[in-house]
């Protein structure tokens, strides 16, 4: 029989929760052969990365994974699965712990967390913490070396990116798709952040440069900011405009497929949170990461701590051009003098993006690292 796979994810403002434990629970049930269930608290934010699932659904299959509503009053009775992974640190329903412990086969427990490149992460890597009802919980970090959970990545992922970006009209048929008229000679940069104070200066640089620009933002919350350097009222999905060397147009809102498609189609990829950070790095292109913003700096910890790794093999003159960049982004420090003194090292940021991802792709994904915790655990 095949290993069952319970994920819990509680969705809180954003996509990311989601959009990760949707991607691994995919890859569970189509590499591996698990019987997957996801267990989701909004099925309304679901349904924006999967369009054909159904909103009114207390239960769908969907790409063979099992979609459950998970309500507030739980009164569900379920057996519990094989393997259960609480997704960044929710509470599972104490009527489904109890059940656990009640089980006679016994539980795996993995408490999945958020990203991070912290020093910390890999010796808490896998550590568990037993359970006042005597079960044990196990503690699962994602990371960027052999020492941690690895990457979500699936089979093939760089195959097929490669693929697509060798093959031009294949990218150009895909931009036309989405309402996209390639501009010829174009900078195509990607546009997916928070709101952010530092986008002006930015916009400022890339409308007054000597090249041409063209900048893709999908439906999200930097609108509010386009729209205020813009000085134009509410921008819907679909709507262009130019301001000296730079084309702005507004996506749709695009499911997880197109968006890894549009990384590889651009540039440079301005990308926020967890998801959309690890997918574009899989597209091997220069990126700008705007992370998620916590209480008494405690992001800025985190990004540090990546540009710290990700830095290594690049000249001194381009690991500071990237980190001032990164801090003005993250910050809402003046970006024009930041991007400029990017594009003088522009060559060498391309090459040291691709040969991070080939690197990271060493290692084993995510998907494939709880796939052999289990197995060691059993």
């Amino acid at each position: 029989m095949k290993a069952t796979w319970d994920i819990f994810c509680s969705v809180v403002d954003n996509y990311g929760d989601i959009g990760v434990t949707w991607r691994l629970a995919r890859q569970l049930a189509a590499e591996h052969g698990l019987a997957v269930r996801l267990w989701v608290d909004d099925l309304g934010a679901f349904v924006r990365l999967c369009p054909q699932a159904e909103v009114q659904a207390p239960r769908q299959t969907q790409q063979s994974v099992e979609i459950c509503l998970w309500p507030a009053d739980w009164q569900e009775v379920v057996e519990p699965a094989d393997v259960v992974i609480e997704a960044f640190a929710c509470e599972l329903p104490a009527a489904y712990i109890a059940a656990m412990a009640g089980r006679e086969q016994k539980v795996l427990w993995l408490n999945l967390e958020y990203l991070s490149a912290e020093d910390w992460v890999e010796g808490c890597h896998g550590l568990p913490s037993m359970q006042s009802n005597g079960l044990s919980k196990f503690f699962f970090f994602p990371g960027f070396t052999p020492g941690s959970g690895g990457l979500l990545r699936e089979r093939g992922l760089l195959a097929q990116r490669r693929a697509f970006q060798a093959d031009e009209r294949a990218r150009d048929e895909f931009l036309r798709d989405l309402g996209v008229e390639p501009l010829a000679g174009a900078l195509l940069i990607s546009l997916f952040a928070y709101e952010n104070a530092a986008l002006g200066s930015w916009l400022e640089v890339l409308a007054a440069g000597p090249q041409r620009i063209q900048l893709l933002v999908p439906e999200g919350r930097i609108l509010s900011s386009l729209q205020g350097w813009l000085g134009s009222p509410a921008l819907q999905v679909g709507d262009a405009c130019q301001r000296g060397q730079l084309h702005i147009q507004v996506l749709p809102f695009i499911s997880q497929d197109q968006y890894d498609r549009l990384l590889w189609s651009c540039d440079f990829n301005a990308v926020r949170g967890e998801d959309s950070f690890i997918r574009a790095q899989w597209a091997g292109r220069p990126l700008l990461w705007h992370i998620y913003e916590q209480a008494d700096g405690a992001h800025l910890e985190k990004l540090n701590a990546f540009l710290a790794l990700y830095k290594e093999g690049l000249s001194a003159e381009a690991q500071v051009a990237l980190a001032r960049l990164w801090d003005a982004w993250n910050s809402n420090g003046p970006m024009g003098e930041c991007w400029t003194q990017l594009l003088k090292n522009w060559p060498e940021q391309i090459v040291h993006a691709e040969q991070w991802c080939l690197e990271r792709a060493s290692q084993a994904d995510l998907a494939e690292a709880l796939v052999q915790f289990y197995l060691n655990w059993l």
